[in-house]
Order: structure tokens, then C-alpha cells, then sequence
């Protein structure tokens, strides 16, 4: 049985962290589906940033949509990627019931600190889209708690993005657990889907050159043992048990920045070390490639932690402070995914503007 088939076995999904409409026109993704079992996608800023303005592929599209808005623009061109997309994930979205064969959104990063106008974009994109197999994603800040619970709760399925802590992540289980028993009190369907996604290698890069040598590298995983060591405490909790025999489908915990940035280290670390039964795992291409060529599949993620309390503890020796780390992690993830929408737009922008430039010369 080949690596991700394995993965899948154990109970866990195997999702790209990437899209273009290169490898939608070439049948890359299609392959990654047939042959690699991915089961969704997930995308962001700095994903459509580099496939919109590092490449052609898009200029004509850009050229049909005239003096549209630049957002409107974007928009338009992600939603009619994403749909094609969704259509590839649509029979595993089927056989599961919706539990798995997602597409993933998100709103501009401009509206992360105004909860009204993220509840109103992310309604607006779900309608737009016209996709019952797409999240949008919003922020796990402690502003964007309102607009998630809110957003559930208008039957909009959410991606909870930016975590990085086992606290950051519990908060945004219980928007999507208000929001569940919101829609029970009100008479209406619990079954929105949800993920919450945490941020793993990213820990790693930040504290390299501030611990131990013994504590590189480890560090992110013990901060995925320990959300998951929660995750599974809420699974098992009455609250949560409750909303399942209500109809409710559990929000999935879902793995982002999985990608190995330490030269040094193996390239399949964070995959082979977050096999977990129920959750999600959504790996750059080169990580998805290098998984399938040569990945290993060891024993899943202890339900307790495992040494997640031990390294955890090393890490505060070492004068790192774990709840400030996380949330300054949060706010510069926040903010490169600021700086990559103000370069997606200036870039779809300056395409348009050289098009104009040319269509001049030509008169």
C-alpha cells in the first residue's frame, strides 16, 4: 500500500497547500488526486499571489475584466480556480458525507481587526461561490472569534486559520461549538463543517537560533502533540458529545506549515511526526512529492501529548515565553498575508495598466 493510501487508513486526510491555474489546465492536480489520494486544497494570499502574478496564465482573464475593481477581480479569478478544484474533490466530498473533499478561501486580510465586515465578505464568497465544498477562512485572532461564531452560525463552513497554540486553537473550537448550539436552540441544521488550522514549522524557525540545539526542530511538533492532546479531550467531552447526537459534525484539526525549513533536517518530518487518526494534513507540493518518493509511516500521534509536556517545559527553561511567542506568530503570519494581498493586487493591477500601456502603443 503506497504512503498516503497508508495515511488515509489511519484516518487521516492528505490536502495540497497550493493552487494554480497551471496545474488545473496541465492535470497536475488531477494526478495528485488519482494517484497521490489528495482529498482537498488549501489556499491563501501568498499561494495566489505567486500563481496570479508570477506567471500568464491569468493576463487574458485579467484583460476580460476591464476597469473592474482589483479585489473583484481576484475574487472572480481564485472562485473560478477554487470551482474547478471542487469539482475534481466532489466524488470524495460525496462518498464521506462532506467530511472531506474541501476547497478553502480566504477573506482579504484587511478585515481581520472589523468582525462585521469579515462575517459580511465571508457570507458574500460562500454565496458568490456557489460551492457547498468550500471554507472560507478566517483568522483565529482574538477579533476574528466573533466572526467565526458568527459566520457558523449563518451556515457558512469555516477554516479556522493562523493558530499556533493549543489555547489559540480551544478558542476557536468553542466559536464553532456556540455557533453549533446556536443553530440547535434556533431550529436549524448542525451540521457546518469546520476546521481549525494549526501552524507548526513556522514555531521552529522562530526560536532556532534562541535554544538548545536539543530542542530544534521538536519544538512545533511538541506544540501538535499538545493541541492534539486537546483536540481529543473536547472529542471526549460532554459538551462536544452532545452536539454529535444533535447531528453535528466535529471540527477537524487540520496541520498547515508542514513544509521542513531547516535545510538540514529530513524534508518529510512534520508528515511522518503529525500522523493523527481524524485530522488533516495540507503539504506544499514538494513536501507531498517528497512524502510519496520516500516518507515512512510510523506509529499515529499519542493521544496524551506524548513528550509534548517534557519539551514544552525545556522550551520555558530556555526563556521562551509560549503563549507571547504564539501570538506574535500570529500577528506576523497576519501580516504576511497583508503584504502579500497588497502585492496581489498591485500585481493584477500593474497587469492590467501594462496591457492599457500596450493596447496605446498600438493605436
Amino acid at each position: 500500500m503506497s504512503h498516503d493510501r497508508q495515511l488515509h487508513a489511519l484516518g487521516q486526510s492528505l490536502w495540497l497547500d497550493n493552487i494554480s491555474r497551471r496545474m488545473l489546465d496541465d492535470g497536475t492536480l488531477a494526478r495528485y488526486v488519482s494517484d497521490l489520494s489528495v482529498t482537498g486544497l488549501t489556499s491563501n494570499p501568498s499561494i495566489f499571489e505567486k500563481a496570479i502574478v508570477g506567471g500568464g496564465q491569468y493576463d487574458a482573464a485579467i484583460r476580460a475584466r476591464g476597469d473592474d475593481p482589483v479585489e473583484a477581480v481576484f475574487f472572480d479569478l481564485a472562485l473560478d480556480d477554487l470551482r474547478r478544484a471542487a469539482d475534481l474533490f466532489r466524488p470524495v466530498h460525496d462518498r464521506s458525507g462532506g467530511v472531506d473533499g474541501w476547497v478553502s478561501l480566504e477573506i482579504s486580510p484587511l478585515l481581520a481587526d472589523d468582525a462585521e465586515k469579515t462575517i459580511a465578505a465571508a457570507f458574500d464568497l460562500h454565496q458568490r461561490a456557489r460551492l457547498d465544498n468550500l471554507f472560507i477562512k478566517i483568522p483565529g485572532t482574538q477579533a476574528g472569534a466573533r466572526a467565526i461564531e458568527e459566520t457558523i452560525f449563518s451556515g457558512v463552513p469555516v477554516n479556522v486559520t493562523l493558530l499556533f497554540s493549543s489555547e489559540q486553537y480551544v478558542a476557536a473550537a468553542q466559536a464553532w461549538m456556540r455557533a453549533i448550539e446556536r443553530r440547535i436552540a434556533a431550529g436549524l441544521d448542525p451540521a457546518v463543517d469546520s476546521v481549525a488550522s494549526l501552524f507548526v514549522s513556522r514555531w521552529d524557525v522562530a526560536i532556532q537560533d534562541s535554544v538548545p540545539a536539543v530542542l530544534r526542530n521538536r519544538v512545533g511538533i511538541a506544540i501538535a502533540q499538545d493541541t492534539y492532546r486537546m483536540h481529543r479531550e473536547l472529542l471526549d467531552s460532554p459538551r462536544l458529545r452532545a452536539l454529535i447526537a444533535a447531528g453535528a459534525r466535529p471540527q477537524r484539526l487540520l496541520w498547515a506549515s508542514t513544509g521542513t525549513k531547516d535545510p538540514t533536517a529530513p524534508d518529510t518530518m512534520y508528515v511522518e511526526a503529525l500522523i493523527a487518526p481524524g485530522t488533516i494534513n495540507t503539504m506544499p507540493e514538494k513536501t507531498l512529492q517528497a512524502f510519496a518518493d520516500h516518507g515512512r509511516i510510523g506509529a499515529p500521534m499519542p493521544a496524551d501529548g506524548g513528550d509534548s509536556a517534557s519539551i514544552l517545559k525545556q522550551l520555558a527553561a530556555a526563556g521562551i515565553h509560549r503563549g507571547r511567542l504564539a501570538e506574535r506568530l500570529q500577528r506576523e503570519g497576519a501580516r504576511a498575508f497583508v503584504k502579500s494581498w497588497q502585492q496581489l493586487l498591485a500585481g493584477i493591477h500593474g497587469k492590467r495598466r501594462r496591457r492599457g500601456i500596450r493596447s496605446l502603443a498600438a493605436h
